[in-house]
């Protein structure tokens, strides 16, 4: 059953087909698709790594930053952070890492005694914390993609019906929005306050146009997790959606080689996202 936490957001006036080659209505990833928050990511993970570990030393090595960043894809969710930071301190390998990192998470929760809820709210408050003293700075460690804003800008003022789709507050998008001079709708923006599975998300837009139109949707959904992607393509009721990889974002070599071996995932460049929608269906 679909639960209609999402506002009105399908404009009855756009009812006419698009193209093959066009979508309809283009679904976007923010973090790791539209902007890069892997220099917040990796000092909130810090700040709450130095909390859970009172001893560490303030100033994290030299050499962290640079591996916590190729380990970042392992993360499915935000506690996860910290752990990799433990287990590269602890002179794991990144390659186990990002080859097996479920059972290194587990293991470190049970040989450190911690609990996943704990985490939780070490890195949400650390966060909470740094947003409600210094939003300005926190928002500063964010960047968009190369080229990203300019092409963002040109299919938001365009016909084309264009939907955020992320686990970010919608309020934070909205302002890194605002600071690259693109303004989407606040009803098409669905950030964390949603609450509800992509997937969810994505068959809502779909039903609403349905609804609407009488026609179904043309949906294109670019993201940057591959797992989300596979679960996405097993629901047969959102088979039409085209998947899209985006290999800029924060996944492997592993997942981008699997994903460039999906026939119902295309593997996408910024090179391409930046480019007519023609060049990105191969």
């Amino acid at each position: 059953m679909i639960h209609n936490t999402q506002p009105d957001t399908i404009p009855s006036s756009q009812s006419d087909a698009a193209p093959s080659n066009t979508p309809t209505i283009l679904a976007l990833d923010f973090d790791g698709v539209l902007c890069d928050g892997m220099i917040e990511y990796f000092q909130t993970a810090w700040r709450a790594y130095c909390q859970i570990w009172p001893g560490a030393d303030q100033s994290p090595p030299d050499s962290l930053a640079p591996a916590f960043y190729r380990a970042r894809p392992v993360v499915e969710t935000g506690w996860e952070m910290p752990l990799v930071l433990r287990s590269l301190l602890l002179g794991t390998p990144e390659a186990q890492i990002l080859q097996n990192w479920g059972a290194i998470a587990k293991q470190l929760v049970v040989s450190e005694q911690l609990n996943p809820d704990d985490l939780t709210a070490a890195v949400d408050g650390t966060r909470d914390e740094w947003i409600a003293t210094d939003p300005d700075h926190w928002l500063a460690q964010h960047r968009f993609y190369p080229g990203v804003s300019d092409r963002l800008a040109r299919i938001v003022n365009s016909s084309l019906y264009t939907v955020i789709i992320s686990t970010k507050e919608a309020r934070f998008i909205r302002q890194l929005l605002h600071q690259h001079n693109v303004d989407i709708p606040d009803t098409q923006i669905m950030g964390k306050e949603i609450r509800q599975p992509k997937a969810q998300t994505l068959r809502y837009l779909s039903q609403q146009f349905s609804q609407k139109t009488g026609s179904d949707p043309s949906i294109w959904f670019v993201e940057d997790r591959f797992k989300t992607l596979q679960t996405i393509k097993t629901q047969p009721d959102l088979a039409t959606v085209q998947l899209f990889l985006a290999d800029w974002g924060y996944n492997t070599a592993s997942e981008r080689n699997a994903a460039h071996q999906d026939p119902q995932i295309h593997l996408i460049s910024l090179e391409q996202f930046s480019q007519d929608f023609d060049t990105w269906v191969m």
